[in-house]
C-alpha cells in the first residue's frame, strides 16, 4: 500500500500525548510541531488513526508543501500538486480553512480563492475538462502557512474528532472530549484507581476515563468524509479497523468512575450521553454538592473542570468555590487533583501552590492546568 505522510493537529502543549498514541498504534513519526504531529501511514494508518486516536482533532493527508510569499507563487504552487490523484472528476472540492502564521500571505479568503482556482487549473489539463459538476464525494482542504512556508492537506475526518458521537446534550461550558481525554492521559491514573469529577457537567471526563478503561476506540460510533474515497482508502479497509477495535473492547471491568454535579437536570444529560457512549455501567453519576466531596479509600484522582468565574455575576463566587476545593482535596488522604481553568487565584483560594502547571487553551480561552501530586500507592505484593 502506498505510504501518506498523514498529520493529526490537536491542541496546543499537547503534541507530547498525541505522539505517544501515534506511536502506539505502531507508526513512525516525521514531525512534532506546534499543536500538530506527523507520521507515515498507509490507507489503513488513515482509517487506524481516525477511528483510534482520542487527542487528535482530525486526520489530514499531506498533499503538498511549498514556499510563498505572493499570490501568484501561492497559485503556482497549488497547481504543482497532484490533485488527480486524490480527487475524481466528480470530486466536491474547496479549502475548508486557511491559517497564517509569521507571513506575507495573511487573508484567509484571498488564500482560499487564489488555491480554488489553482486546483481548478490543474485539474482541467489532467481531465481534459473545462466544468466540474462537484457532485460527488467531498474533498475538503485545509492549509497552513508559517513564515511563508505553506502546507497543504487534504481533511480526511470532516467533522473534528472531538465530535465521538456520543454528546448530544451538552453543559454551559463544555469540555471538548479530545481535550478530556488528552488531560486524563497526562495523570497517572489507570483503570484500577478512583477517578472522581465533582463538576461533572455533561460528563465528559468521566465518560472519556471509562472508554479508556473500556479499550474503546473514541471513533468507533461515528462516520468520516473519507468513507467515501474509496481510491484512498477502500471500504474493506474501514470496515477491518472497526472490527479490530470492536475486538478490543473489554466491557467486564469494574472501575471506580464517579462524577457529581450541583444539578440534578445535569446529572440526567451526563446518564444519558454515557448511555450512548456505551459505558454507563461503568460510571456512578450522583446530585451531590462540593462540600460533600469525600471518599473512604486512599490513592484517588480528582480531574475536573471547575467554573471559571468568565460571567461576570459569578466572579464573585469563585474565591469561596476554590477555597472549598481545597478544603475537601486536603480532607482526602493522599489523593491527587488534576484541575484545568482560567481562574486567575486557583491556586491561592485552593491554598496550595501547584506541583506543576501547564497553559492549555480550552477553546479560545487560556487556562492551566494545575496539577496536585499526591503519594504513589505501595507496591502491591505479588501473591502467588
Amino acid at each position: 500500500m502506498k505510504k501518506m505522510e498523514l498529520t493529526a493537529p490537536c491542541h496546543f502543549g499537547l503534541e507530547a500525548v498525541l505522539k505517544r498514541e501515534i506511536e502506539d498504534l505502531g507508526y513512525e513519526i516525521t514531525e512534532v510541531a506546534d499543536g500538530r504531529v506527523t507520521f507515515l501511514g498507509d490507507g489503513e494508518a488513515l482509517c487506524r488513526a481516525n477511528i483510534c486516536l482520542r487527542t487528535a482533532e482530525r486526520i489530514l493527508v499531506k498533499v503538498g508543501s511549498f514556499h510563498a510569499e505572493t499570490f501568484e507563487e501561492l497559485f503556482q504552487g497549488t497547481r504543482a500538486i497532484s490533485w488527480e490523484e486524490y480527487i475524481p472528476k466528480d470530486g466536491k472540492f474547496w479549502v475548508a480553512k486557511a491559517a497564517s502564521v509569521k507571513s506575507k500571505l495573511f487573508s484567509p479568503s484571498d488564500i482560499q480563492s487564489v488555491m480554488k482556482k489553482a486546483m481548478v487549473e490543474r485539474l482541467k489539463e489532467a481531465y481534459h475538462i473545462s466544468w466540474f459538476p462537484e457532485e460527488g464525494a467531498s474533498f475538503p482542504m485545509r492549509v497552513f502557512l508559517m513564515k511563508d512556508q505553506v502546507t497543504v492537506g487534504l481533511d480526511t475526518t470532516g467533522e473534528s474528532l472531538h465530535k465521538r458521537g456520543y454528546r448530544k446534550l451538552v453543559a454551559q461550558a463544555p469540555i471538548a472530549e479530545n481535550l478530556a481525554a488528552a488531560l486524563i492521559m497526562l495523570t497517572p491514573w489507570r483503570k484500577d484507581r478512583i477517578l472522581v469529577d465533582p463538576f461533572c457537567g455533561s460528563g465528559t471526563f468521566p465518560i472519556e476515563a471509562a472508554m479508556m478503561a473500556a479499550n474503546m476506540a473514541p471513533g468507533m460510533k461515528r462516520g468520516f468524509i473519507a468513507e467515501g474515497w474509496g481510491h484512498v482508502a477502500s471500504g474493506t479497509l474501514w470496515k477491518d479497523a472497526r472490527e479490530e477495535a470492536e475486538e478490543l473492547v473489554d466491557l467486564s471491568v469494574k472501575p471506580d468512575i464517579q462524577g457529581y454535579d450541583i444539578d440534578d437536570h445535569m446529572v440526567s444529560i451526563a446518564r444519558e450521553n454515557a448511555k450512548k457512549a456505551g459505558v454507563a455501567q461503568l460510571i456512578h453519576f450522583q446530585r451531590r454538592e462540593l462540600q460533600e466531596l469525600s471518599h473512604p479509600k486512599k490513592y484517588g484522582f480528582i480531574i475536573t473542570n471547575p467554573p471559571y468565574g468568565e460571567r461576570l455575576h459569578d466572579k464573585e463566587q469563585m474565591p469561596a468555590l476554590y477555597q472549598m476545593i481545597g478544603e475537601r482535596f486536603r480532607s482526602l488522604d493522599s489523593w491527587s487533583m488534576y484541575l484545568i481553568s482560567a481562574y486567575e487565584n486557583a491556586e491561592r483560594d485552593i491554598g496550595r501552590k501547584a506541583d506543576k502547571n501547564r497553559k492549555i487553551y480550552n477553546g479560545m480561552m487560556k487556562a492551566y492546568y494545575y496539577q496536585f501530586l499526591g503519594p504513589r500507592p505501595p507496591r502491591r505484593e505479588n501473591v502467588p
